[in-house]
């Protein structure tokens, strides 16, 4: 097999294309905050009038109505109202505004030892539902995908452990750099602390090994292009052709390396989430019967 041959062309990168909501997120948040100033004010509405009252109760109900997502996977009438993609849709709407309409009826103060745990419970299990939402962002793909993406990609690179010669059998150097990255994703760390680490610092390790690697290959194609008389557009195109390759293969192993962590990590959020769940539901009952009472 020619050099020529070897630098075939890379495989296509999917990229996932910017959603149009992201768009509004910035002018949303701006509204947000002022908002939040003017409630702070204390001029408009207290947390006991009418237009206060009103907005802590529907904040209410929107944090009850969430253990109906839970409740869904165990009762079949529930699982007839509409695909789980709906209901974890409305589960993340009512899970972001719901304590937003309740820390606006709060006016930003805390009125009474009951209110400040309530408040506390709230804001701790809102703040551990952005958490969540956003491991499971990077594990909703599934790992079969991840991992059959990354075997392709071994298997095209002819760097599996069965292959006798590969895209780059003339960098011996590289393919090794190859195969110990990809070790990664083949034997991920079982040490949950470990694999945490591991998560901070792929992509370091990751534009290392692709430094590493391109470093090799311009020594390696610089000495061949000057031994035949390459022009320098030919080995430009070379190493990009390369470059390509090993972009494609690092990314894949970190995708397939990172949901191994983000997965056990999810696991654990699963774990510490629903004592906060409960811990919310008796403070916010205590919360509204001091209210009612006093």
């Amino acid at each position: 097999m020619s050099q020529s041959d070897t630098l075939s062309a890379p495989v296509a990168v999917v990229r996932e294309t910017a959603r149009p909501g992201r768009i509004l997120l910035l002018p949303l948040l701006i509204s947000i905050c002022i908002l939040s100033w003017l409630a702070a004010q204390g001029k408009y509405y207290t947390a006991g009038s009418d237009f206060g009252y009103y907005m802590g109760l529907v904040g209410a109900l929107m944090m009850v109505a969430l253990l109906l997502y839970p409740l869904r996977k165990h009762f079949r009438f529930l699982q007839a109202l509409g695909a789980i993609r709906h209901w974890f849709r409305l589960h993340m709407i009512f899970g972001i505004t719901g304590p937003l309409l309740i820390v606006f009826h709060s006016t930003f103060r805390i009125g009474s030892l009951n209110a400040g745990i309530a408040m506390a419970c709230m804001l701790l299990v809102a703040g551990s539902g952005v958490i969540g939402r956003f491991i499971y962002t990077r594990i909703h793909h599934g790992l079969y995908g991840r991992k059959a993406t990354f075997q392709e990609l071994q298997t095209q690179l002819g760097i599996t452990a069965g292959e006798v010669q590969s895209k780059f059998h003339f960098a011996p150097q590289i393919e090794e750099r190859l195969k110990v990255f990809g070790n990664l994703a083949q034997h991920p760390s079982q040490s949950l602390w470990h694999g945490t680490w591991q998560l901070f610092t792929l992509g370091l390790r990751a534009r290392y090994t692709h430094a590493q690697c391109m470093r090799d290959l311009r020594r390696i194609l610089g000495q061949y292009a000057v031994q035949h008389g390459w022009e320098r557009s030919k080995l430009r195109r070379r190493l990009a052709l390369a470059s390509g390759m090993i972009t494609t293969y690092r990314d894949s192993v970190r995708n397939a390396t990172q949901f191994g962590i983000y997965e056990r990590l999810f696991s654990l959020w699963h774990i510490l989430h629903v004592p906060f769940v409960f811990m919310l539901v008796i403070s916010g009952i205590a919360h509204v019967i001091a209210v009612h009472m006093y």
